[in-house]
């Protein structure tokens, strides 16, 4: 009986390890999920030091179809990832072909490649803001020496948004090298070899050859910088705080703003769910996307 016991434990033992993986994740993300949707429907004023609920579904619906700021944000969040993570996955796969291409020195580029990822997100705002300075900043110094005139980069409501997805690039370029090095880096040599000795010219093998067997990682890539990329926010924070006007406001920034600046925490929390929507439809359409694809 004792045996039949100890065996049935055994079988159930990889079952049970994960109960505090379980509760953890329960504790850390179903509970704060239950409360935001719970707030998604509510008004929450503060009296006496105290929070306030009141069950208004009706008046957050009404505050997110009234918000004139909302479809600039969506506008702007949707050409901020698109370009930001188009160029920056593009430009991670030609540095990693060109790295991978080296015979020595690929682990000293490499880690001057990731030093962007390493500065923090408050200063690279400021420092970059310090380079966009109308008087004194580094690019209009160099457009003066050439004869040119100084450019507002992020006073203009026409170059304010690409002078922030600039500095995104910069910023997150070597996430997308990381990956896709170590997959250029995976690729048999043997299959290279093969290619060469056909006659293929290093554009043929990186064209026919490499790309094609390095579509996962690009897939991996471009999923996971399009989540980082909605939820962008230091940055566009520090350098432009959504101005000029609503020229470079986006989603998670105007979330900060009705949370924080305007206490509307019912709206704020619709606002939340919104993005998250927008998050897992992405997140499942490029999913359905790449299995399509692989399987073609």
């Amino acid at each position: 009986m004792l045996a039949s016991i100890v065996a049935a434990l055994n079988r159930s033992f990889r079952h049970w390890s994960l109960l505090p993986a379980v509760l953890l994740f329960v504790l850390l993300t179903g509970y704060p999920m239950v409360n935001l949707l719970r707030l998604s429907v509510s008004t929450v004023e503060f009296a006496e030091g105290r929070a306030q609920w009141s069950f208004t579904p009706t008046r957050n619906v009404a505050l997110l179809a009234s918000d004139s700021v909302l479809p600039a944000a969506v506008l702007n969040t949707s050409i901020f990832v698109v370009v930001a993570v188009a160029a920056e996955v593009t430009l991670g796969l030609l540095l990693a072909l060109l790295v991978g291409r080296l015979d020595r020195g690929k682990g000293l580029v490499r880690t001057v490649m990731i030093l962007p990822i390493l500065v923090p997100p408050v200063a690279i705002g400021s420092m970059w803001k310090l380079m966009y300075n109308y008087d004194f900043g580094m690019f209009n110094q160099a457009l003066v020496a050439l004869g040119m005139s100084p450019v507002n980069w992020l006073g203009s409501t026409s170059l304010a948004l690409l002078s922030v997805i600039l500095v995104d690039i910069w910023h997150w370029v070597p996430f997308a090298f990381l990956i896709l090095f170590a997959a250029v880096e995976g690729i048999p040599v043997d299959v290279i070899e093969a290619a060469r000795i056909d006659g293929a010219s290093s554009w043929q093998i990186a064209r026919r050859v490499m790309i094609p067997l390095l579509k996962p990682a690009l897939a991996i890539a471009l999923i996971f910088r399009g989540i980082l990329a909605f939820k962008t926010f230091d940055e566009v924070y520090l350098l432009t705080s959504g101005g000029p006007g609503t020229s470079t406001e986006l989603v998670s920034l105007h979330l900060y703003k009705v949370f924080f600046e305007q206490n509307l925490l019912g709206y704020g929390a619709v606002l939340s769910l919104l993005l998250i929507g927008i998050i897992v439809a992405t997140l499942l359409t490029s999913r359905r996307a790449v299995t399509a694809r692989s399987n073609a």
